[in-house]
């Protein structure tokens, strides 16, 4: 893994700067709830270091990772066996952060530069938003602090699709801004305040989400557009990732968590047969062998299925001591992960994909094998001289299942992108596990929060009734 030395802000700062206060207010003559000396920076490094940090860890490897089928667990985390729950802590720390990019806009010292960064990242987190739990609120969002306590939720296709207020109007026209403006920012310990690298964030973005809702297209123009820029993320230097650092308090979190906790997330029976069956060295960084097999004197990987109770576990037998755990990446180094928003890897295999669908004239070969070397060398892992020629990778048959499996493995820790992707196109088939908790079906939302049935009920019902119903199998407007 290749380590970028930066700077995570925490909120704290701006707590402190924002809302301290003293005992000779009427002397000094200040308000001390005022923002006006608070310098925009400081809201913009939390905003991204924060939802970096919550999709990769609380939402990756906690959570996603048991859907995507990268983890199994073996007694405690019942997600695995479907038990989504609302994961209410997501959807409200996601309001959270844009109420900051919100007042990160409106301060005195901030500009269009600042403008346009926050709506990128706006539009990151209401897509998270939006594809984690269908028609949410959007356009009347973060309306509380005008007084609207009860907002009403768009639908998905007005989310992406409105041409003034959808994300994808929104992310083209940040891009635009930023590519014409002459204000600068500070605080970005992602980019580093290069907005040329924003830039291509936002375009690559577009990328994903235009392939996200792309079974609802019928012009694929503006693909086509985007694969022919050059304004796309190019290379792993420009990956919107921030790194987690080898002092605290920013290290990765599992460094710092409980043993149990860690042993709770085993290699699954799924990423060990892919694995296998392409016999690829990124194993060695992903996972660990098992330590049966390492005390036997002849290291093995070897997985787990999901979806299994700890009686059933029990019940055949099973020896933990024989299934891998992750890689020490995960777990022995406080620094050998990024917070992830997008890879280059990512972006090359949207291409592909793209490419082999029609959707743009190029030849989706020359992607593919791009996005497969961008993924080896982030893991700083060397591409095996046959790689390309291996029956199970080279293109020819089954490309679909080709890209798409191989964009699945990329996604690792990724949050909640590899469900998603796997939501929109059946690839890998994932199967629900044997004690599933979701009559055999595999999941595609989670609840909404009970706050919401509490306080804007209307607007709830009203959704939950377009949506189908406010169950886990209910699927969004760009699945169907």
């Amino acid at each position: 893994m290749k380590n970028i030395k930066s700077i995570i802000l925490g909120c704290s700062i701006f707590s402190l700067v924002l809302f301290s206060c003293t005992n000779d207010f009427e002397e000094i003559n200040t308000n001390p709830n005022s923002p006006e000396n608070v310098d925009p920076q400081f809201l913009l490094a939390n905003v991204i270091s924060v939802q970096a940090n919550m999709n990769t860890y609380d939402q990756g490897f906690r959570l996603a990772n048991y859907l995507d089928q990268f983890s199994a667990s073996v007694e405690f985390e019942r997600i695995d066996r479907y038990e989504m729950g609302s994961n209410s802590g997501y959807w409200n720390n996601i309001f959270r952060l844009q109420s900051d990019i919100r007042s990160m806009k409106d301060l005195p010292a901030s500009n269009e530069a600042y403008a346009a960064v926050g709506d990128i990242l706006r539009s990151y987190l209401f897509s998270q938003l939006t594809d984690m739990w269908g028609d949410v609120p959007y356009t009347e969002a973060i309306q509380a602090l005008d007084g609207n306590y009860t907002p009403k939720y768009d639908t998905q296709e007005s989310i992406y699709t409105n041409p003034e207020t959808g994300i994808l109007a929104v992310l083209k026209r940040s891009a635009t801004t930023l590519e014409n403006t002459s204000a600068t920012i500070k605080g970005d310990v992602m980019f580093q305040n290069d907005l040329d690298k924003w830039v291509r964030f936002a375009n690559s973005l577009r990328l994903r989400y235009l392939m996200r809702i792309s079974k609802r297209l019928s012009d694929y123009s503006e693909i086509q557009e985007l694969a022919d820029s050059g304004k796309l993320i190019q290379s792993n230097s420009q990956n919107a990732v921030v790194p987690y650092l080898s002092t605290a308090p920013n290290q990765w979190p599992m460094f710092l968590s409980g043993l149990g906790l860690y042993q709770e997330h085993r290699m699954t029976k799924t990423v060990d047969s892919v694995l296998t069956l392409w016999n690829d060295p990124r194993v060695e960084v992903l996972y660990k062998p098992t330590q049966k097999s390492v005390n036997d004197g002849n290291p093995q990987y070897k997985g787990l299925l999901n979806g299994q109770s700890r009686e059933t576990i029990s019940s055949k037998g099973i020896n933990l001591n024989d299934i891998s755990l992750f890689g020490a990446m995960f777990r022995d180094v406080p620094d050998a992960v990024n917070g992830q928003y997008m890879q280059y890897a990512e972006v090359q295999f949207a291409l592909a994909e793209a490419a082999e669908r029609g959707f743009i004239t190029q030849d989706p070969e020359p992607y593919y094998k791009e996005a497969i070397r961008a993924s080896f060398d982030y893991f700083d892992v060397e591409v095996p001289e046959d790689y390309f020629n291996r029956d199970a990778i080279a293109l020819g048959e089954d490309n679909l299942t080709k890209i798409l499996t191989q964009k699945w493995l990329s996604l690792i820790n990724n949050g909640h992108e590899a469900w998603f992707n796997v939501r929109r196109t059946g690839i890998p088939n994932l199967n629900p596990g044997p004690d599933n908790l979701n009559d055999d079906r595999y999941p595609v939302r989670y609840l909404y929060p009970e706050s919401e049935q509490a306080t804007n009920r209307t607007n709830y019902e009203e959704a939950a009734e377009r949506i189908g119903g406010d169950n886990i199998n209910s699927e969004g407007w760009w699945e169907m």
